[in-house]
C-alpha cells in the first residue's frame, strides 16, 4: 500500500488536475454545483452497485469519481470565497472529534449501542432542534425509514425485543387486510406504508439491512428472468406464447444455478 506522503502526494496531484480542468475545460468550466447534483447522485448508486457486487476494483474506481466530485464543489466554493477543500477537511475533523468524546475526550463507553446514543445526543447540543434534521428529504422511501428508526433509537425510541416488532408486523399486515377487504385505495396505501415501514424496523433488530437485501432480491429475480428469457428464445418460443407452467419449468432451473 501507499505510504502516508505518497497518499497526500496523489491527493496533491488530484487537486492540481482540478485547477488545471477549471482554467482550461470547457465542459468543467460550465459546471455549477446544482449541474454537477444529479451526476454525484449517480455516481454514489453506482459505488453502491459496486459495493453489494464486492468489485473492489470497480469500488476503487467509484470512490475516485466521488472524490472528483468533492473536489470539483470544493473548487467552486473557493472560487465564490466561500469555503475550499482544507476547509471542508477541517470541518468533518471537527466534527469527529467533537462527536467522539470517548476517544477525544474522557467519556467512557461500554459498546457501539452507547456511541451511537452519545452521537444523537451531541447532534442535539449542537443546535438541531430535532434529532431527524439530518435525514434528507431526497432519500428514497425504503433508505429513508430505515436511517429515521435508526435516528429515534439513538435517543431510546425503540422496541425492546424483536419479538414486540414481528407482532407489531402482524398487526399492521391485518389492518392491510381490512382495508383490501373495504376496498378502500386510500387507506390500503396507507396501511400498506405501515407494513413495509414496520418490515423495515424488524430488519434493523435482525441487524439486516433492508436496502441491501431488497436489490439482492433484485438481482436474484433479475439473474432467474433472463436466463427464461434466453431458455424461451433458445428454444424458438416467446414468452407471450408460453404458458406459466412452461415458464415455470425454466423458473425451476434457474433456481437450481
Amino acid at each position: 500500500m501507499n505510504s502516508r506522503s505518497e497518499q497526500l502526494a496523489a491527493f496533491d496531484r488530484l487537486l492540481t488536475i482540478m485547477d488545471e480542468l477549471r482554467e482550461q475545460c470547457p465542459w468543467d468550466k460550465k459546471q455549477t454545483m446544482q449541474t454537477l447534483r444529479h451526476l454525484t447522485i449517480e455516481e454514489t448508486y453506482e459505488l453502491g452497485d459496486a459495493i453489494l457486487d464486492n468489485d473492489l476494483e470497480e469500488v476503487k474506481k467509484e470512490l475516485g469519481d466521488l472524490l472528483l466530485h468533492i473536489v470539483f464543489y470544493a473548487k467552486i466554493g473557493s472560487e465564490t470565497q466561500d469555503f475550499d477543500i482544507a476547509d471542508v477537511a477541517n470541518s468533518i475533523c471537527e466534527k469527529l472529534v467533537n462527536r467522539h468524546p470517548h476517544i477525544y475526550g474522557d467519556v467512557k463507553v461500554k459498546n457501539e449501542e452507547e456511541v451511537k446514543q452519545n452521537w444523537e445526543n451531541i447532534k442535539l447540543k449542537e443546535g438541531k432542534k430535532s434529532v431527524l434534521e439530518g435525514v434528507p428529504n431526497s432519500l428514497p422511501a425504503l433508505v429513508k425509514a430505515n436511517r429515521i428508526q435508526e435516528k429515534v433509537a439513538g435517543v431510546g425510541f425503540d422496541w425492546e425485543h424483536p419479538e414486540q416488532v414481528f407482532e407489531k408486523l402482524k398487526e399492521e399486515l391485518g389492518e392491510l387486510q381490512e382495508e383490501v377487504k373495504a376496498n378502500d385505495a386510500d387507506k390500503m396505501e396507507s396501511e400498506f406504508g405501515d407494513v413495509l415501514f414496520s418490515m423495515v424496523n424488524y430488519a434493523r433488530f435482525l441487524n439486516i439491512n433492508p436496502e441491501n437485501a431488497l436489490e439482492r432480491t433484485n438481482k436474484k429475480f433479475i439473474k432467474r428472468f433472463q436466463y427464461l428469457e434466453e431458455k424461451a428464445k433458445a428454444s424458438g418460443k416467446s414468452l407471450k406464447d408460453m404458458t406459466l407452467a412452461e415458464m415455470d419449468v425454466f423458473w425451476e432451473e434457474a433456481k437450481g444455478l
